[in-house]
């Protein structure tokens, strides 16, 4: 199953097209490498979507065509959830020139 169609099956991302546009922006990976929507994606295999600040890992469970909103949920199971630290503050290093 294309990559871009399990995110939308199973609601990690809830439509087809943003699912594309994360793939293309390079924020997507299935077991440590960067992954297009076209990617296959197969049962085992370990997701890791960047979200704004979060990072979220999943294990792909279950490949379903389409599924109901209750069962969305067990294609998947979420291994780990963190939270993006933010980009460093460029502007702390001038701060020390202006003296």
């Amino acid at each position: 199953m294309r990559l871009d169609k399990f995110l939308k099956v199973s609601r990690l991302i809830k439509r087809r097209t943003l699912a594309k546009e994360v793939c293309d922006q390079g924020r997507i990976s299935i077991n440590g490498r960067p992954a297009k929507a076209s990617t296959s994606v197969a049962c085992g295999d370990v997701l890791t979507v960047k979200f704004g600040q979060k990072i979220v890992e999943a294990r792909v469970e279950v490949l379903q065509e389409s599924a109901k909103k209750e069962l969305a949920a067990q294609m998947y199971t979420i291994l780990s959830e963190t939270k993006r630290s933010g980009e460093p503050d460029l502007d702390d290093d001038d701060e020390e020139d202006e003296d």
